[in-house]
């Protein structure tokens, strides 16, 4: 190998290791939400975003003056968006429903990922849409759904009927 390739790779891979100190933690965050899983606990988010760092670094020379954030973040959605709908909804099945995270667990994953871009990355409705293939319309539909199920308590269990507790007649 050349002298000369050797420290272009050699830059390149600075490069993008400044890229993942600064972005890497977001993308994780992202990730995590993607998959519902807990901040502690997200083993099928960190392989997502490795897969997707990846196919970043192997796409670094070609994104020179392009923004390598939002070239990461589209190939986590969609690698999110495929294997999770290719599998009618059960991409990360967890060990336990215990493990998931919170209210997002309640979602779809298309709800998650509408959600998740929208609100979370501020992607808008219309780069939204084109990345999911999907009419903008459908993606305010979605997004007002995943809200509303995000927003609204899950239902309490009734309570016992006949219990030790007697109503005064």
């Amino acid at each position: 190998m050349h002298p000369r390739h050797t420290s272009q790779d050699g830059l390149r891979a600075r490069e993008f290791e400044v890229y993942v100190a600064g972005a890497g933690t977001r993308l994780l965050r992202t990730a995590t939400l993607l998959t519902a899983e807990t901040p502690d606990d997200n083993p099928h988010a960190r392989h997502l975003l490795t897969l997707a760092l990846a196919h970043t670094y192997a796409s670094w020379d070609r994104l020179h003056g392009g923004d390598p954030y939002a070239h990461t973040r589209q190939y986590l959605a969609t690698r999110f968006a495929n294997g999770a709908w290719r599998r009618r909804g059960a991409l990360l099945r967890p060990r336990s429903r215990a493990l998931l995270g919170g209210p997002l667990a309640r979602l779809t994953p298309q709800e998650r990922l509408v959600l998740v871009l929208r609100l979370h990355e501020g992607v808008a409705e219309e780069q939204t849409a084109a990345l999911l293939g999907l009419p903008a319309e459908r993606v305010r539909a979605v997004l007002t759904r995943a809200t509303t199920a995000v927003l609204r308590p899950p239902p309490r269990p009734a309570p016992a009927v006949g219990g030790a507790e007697a109503v005064p007649s």
